[in-house]
C-alpha cells in the first residue's frame, strides 16, 4: 500500500485518510473512494494536497480483506455481518456456547499487526445474533498473500463456532431441615427453573424432601424425568460422606467430583445416576448471580460431557466474583447490557401544571429522574408525549429522546413507543416512572447486577411490598408492546410471579412519584 500526502492531481480512485473539512460541503470522511466531484470539492475549499492511500499490485481492500478472513474463520453456528470501514462481525446464528481455537486465533494474530481478530472467551454464553468476533483490518489495503496465510491457518480447523443449547429436562430435588423456610425453597426453585429456562431447557418437577440420607435416596430413586438431577441440600456438603453424596451412592449412583476451582460455587459436587448427571447444587446456586454451577449447566445444555478433570481445569478465569464484600464492594453479576426507559409523556393532571418539568432542588423533577439513571451508567432513552417541547428543554441535549404520538391512549402507548426505540443490543430494560426522582443511582445498578439473564424480571421491595422501577428481561418485551390502555406492566408481574427476581430496595423510594 502506497501512503502519504499527494497533489489534488493524483488522488482520484485513492482513499482518503483522514476526514477532511471542504467548506460549504460540509466534510469528505475518511475512507472515501475519491472522485471527481470530490477533487473538485476539495480545490474550491482551497486544498492542493491530500493524504490519501493507493494499493500496489497485489492489494485487497480492506473489506475484501475482513471479508475473506472472517469467512475462513467463521464455523457452525456462526454468520457475516456486511463488512463496513475493513470490519466484519461474526454472529451467532443460536443460542449456546462459544467454541473456539485459541492457538489459531494467536496464530492469525502474529501473521501481521495490520490483521486483528478478537472474540469472546472460550466457553461463554451467547445469545442469537450476538457478535462473538470480529474481523479488523488495521490499513487500507493488505497484502492478499497475508490474507491468503490467515486462511490456510484457518482452515486447519475450525476455529469460531458455536455450539447450540439443546431443549433439556431437569428434575429438582431439595432438602429441609426444621429452620428451612417455605420462602427460601420457593426462591431456589424460582431461580433454578429461570436458569434451566434461559438456556432453553425445562424444570420438569420439584419435590422436597427431609435432609437425611434415606430420604432423598429414595426421592433420587424416583426421580423418573428429565435428562438431569440436581439436588439443592438444605447445608452445605463438606465431605463425601455427608448426606447428598451418602445419598447418591446410597441410590446406586456415582460421586465423581466434590468442590470446584469456582468462586462463587466451590461446593458442587458432581456424580451421575443411570446415564443421567445429577449436579449437586452450591449454596450461591440459590442466587440468580453467576457461579460455578452456571459453568457446569451451560456445557450440559450445549450438550457436552463435563467430568472432574473438566472441572479442575476451570480454576484459570475461575474467579467469578469480585472483592469480597468486606472490602465495601459486592460479587460481580452475570454481564447484561441493561438499558433504562423513562416514561414522561402524561399529563399530570393530578398535579395541575407540568409537574415534571417544576423545579426540584437545583434541577427539575425529570432532569432528577434521568440524573440518577446517568450516575448509574446506564443507557437511557426518554419517551415525551404531553408538552413535549417543555420536556426536552430540561434535558441535556445528547438525551435520546422518542415522541409518543399517541400519548393521550395512556401509559401502554408511551411503553410502546419507547420499547419500539429500543436498541437490538439491549438484554434488559429498566422501565422508569419521570415523575419518581428520589430513586437512586444505587438501586438502578443493584437493578441491572440482579439480573441474571434475558428472560428474567427484577422488581424492588421495601417492607414486603413491590414498588418501581421494574427491570425486564428482552424475553418479556413483545407483550409489554401489546399492553393498551393506562397501564404499564404490573399486569404481567401478576402473571409472571415465578419469573420475578426481588431485590430489597432499602428505600421506600419505589413508592413516592411527585403528584403535588
Amino acid at each position: 500500500m502506497k501512503f502519504g500526502s499527494v497533489p489534488l492531481a493524483d488522488c482520484l480512485g485513492a482513499v482518503l485518510a483522514h476526514r477532511i473539512a471542504i467548506g460549504a460541503r460540509g466534510f469528505l470522511d475518511k475512507g472515501t473512494h475519491l472522485s471527481s466531484a470530490d477533487i473538485e470539492a476539495a480545490r474550491s475549499a482551497d486544498l492542493t494536497r491530500l493524504t490519501v492511500a493507493r494499493p500496489e499490485t497485489g492489494d485487497l481492500d480492506e473489506d475484501e480483506s475482513a471479508t475473506r478472513v472472517a469467512a475462513a474463520m467463521a464455523g457452525s453456528g456462526l454468520t457475516m455481518a456486511p463488512a463496513r470501514h475493513g470490519r466484519v462481525d461474526l454472529l451467532a446464528d443460536r443460542a449456546g456456547l462459544l467454541n473456539l481455537d485459541e492457538g489459531t486465533i494467536h496464530a492469525v494474530n502474529a501473521i501481521d499487526e495490520g490483521l486483528t481478530i478478537a472474540t469472546l472467551p472460550d466457553g461463554h454464553p451467547v445469545a442469537a445474533g450476538q457478535v462473538v468476533a470480529t474481523v479488523k483490518i488495521i490499513p487500507f489495503f493488505l497484502p492478499e498473500k497475508l490474507v491468503g496465510r490467515a486462511n490456510e491457518r484457518a482452515d486447519e480447523g475450525e476455529a469460531l463456532s458455536v455450539r447450540a443449547f439443546q431443549p433439556l429436562g431437569a428434575y429438582l430435588i431439595q432438602t429441609r431441615l426444621d429452620a428451612t423456610s417455605d420462602k427460601m425453597l420457593a426462591k431456589t426453585e424460582r431461580v433454578t427453573r429461570a436458569r434451566i429456562e434461559a438456556l432453553g431447557g425445562t424444570l420438569m418437577a420439584s419435590v422436597v424432601v427431609r435432609h437425611d440420607e434415606a430420604a432423598l435416596m429414595t426421592a433420587l430413586q424416583d426421580a423418573a424425568a428429565g435428562d438431569l438431577v440436581l439436588i439443592a441440600g438444605a447445608s452445605a456438603t463438606s465431605d463425601r460422606r455427608d448426606v447428598v453424596p451418602a445419598a447418591l451412592i446410597a441410590a446406586d449412583g456415582e460421586v465423581e467430583r466434590l468442590g470446584m476451582p469456582v468462586d462463587p460455587g466451590n461446593l458442587l459436587l458432581l456424580g451421575s445416576r443411570s446415564g443421567r448427571p445429577v449436579i449437586g447444587l452450591p449454596g450461591c446456586a440459590r442466587s440468580p448471580k453467576r457461579n460455578g454451577f452456571d459453568l457446569v449447566l451451560e456445557r450440559l445444555f450445549a450438550g457436552e460431557t463435563v467430568t472432574g478433570d473438566d472441572i479442575a481445569a476451570m480454576g484459570a478465569g475461575g474467579l467469578l466474583s469480585g472483592p469480597r464484600p468486606d472490602t465495601g464492594t459486592t460479587d460481580a453479576a452475570t454481564p447484561l447490557l441493561v438499558g433504562a426507559l423513562v416514561l414522561a409523556a402524561g399529563r399530570s393532571s393530578r398535579m395541575g401544571s407540568n409537574k415534571l418539568t417544576a423545579a426540584l432542588g437545583k434541577s427539575t423533577v425529570l432532569g432528577t429522574t434521568v440524573s440518577a439513571v446517568r450516575d448509574a451508567g446506564l443507557p437511557h432513552i426518554v419517551v415525551t408525549g404531553h408538552d413535549a417541547a417543555a420536556a426536552r428543554a430540561v434535558l441535556p441535549e445528547s438525551t435520546h429522546i422518542v415522541h409518543a404520538a399517541r400519548y393521550e391512549e395512556g401509559m401502554a402507548a408511551s411503553l410502546r413507543a419507547g420499547l419500539a426505540a429500543m436498541p437490538d443490543d439491549w438484554n434488559a430494560v429498566i422501565v422508569m416512572l419521570g415523575d419518581m426522582p428520589l430513586i437512586p443511582a444505587a438501586l438502578l445498578q443493584d437493578l441491572a447486577a440482579a439480573a441474571p439473564h434475558a428472560h428474567a424480571i427484577v422488581a424492588p421491595t421495601f417492607t414486603g411490598r413491590r414498588g418501581n422501577p421494574v427491570l425486564w428481561g428482552r424475553a418479556h418485551i413483545p407483550d409489554l408492546k401489546r399492553l393498551t390502555g393506562d397501564f404499564g406492566g404490573k399486569a404481567l408481574l401478576a402473571e409472571r410471579q415465578d419469573r420475578i427476581v426481588d431485590i430489597d430496595a432499602g428505600t421506600d423510594a419505589i413508592f413516592m412519584d411527585a403528584d403535588t
